[in-house]
């Protein structure tokens, strides 16, 4: 019952709702999985500045899963996500700095 209260307060733009209904569309719990909606729901609470969210979505878009694979843009919600203090999102925000993957090659950012 949970994943229907969720799906209600997502629709009517609460974040954290949103965020958690998309990781039961992610996982399948108390849902039919589906990758597309967990995506669509991830981008729903990033743009209000959930930090998890934004770090779930870039995972998503680095691995191509529900949406299609683009570095440039997994790097701007790793971004904003390390910009709130999201330890792993600064970890692949790191990462994609080091290898050049959808920014540009710069070391001294990566450190």
């Amino acid at each position: 019952e949970a994943a229907r209260f969720y799906g209600l307060a997502a629709e009517q733009g609460n974040a954290d709702a949103q965020f958690n209904r998309a990781v039961l569309c992610s996982s399948g719990r108390g849902v039919q999985q589906d990758d597309h909606e967990a995506v669509r729901l991830y981008r729903l609470a990033a743009e209000q500045g959930n930090a998890q969210a934004q770090f779930n979505l870039a995972v998503r878009i680095t691995h191509g899963k529900g949406i299609p694979q683009d570095n440039r843009e997994a790097a701007r919600f790793y971004r904003l996500a390390a910009e709130q203090g999201h330890a792993n999102a600064q970890y692949s925000l790191a990462n994609l700095c080091v290898s050049g993957r959808g920014v540009p090659q710069d070391d001294a950012e990566a450190a």
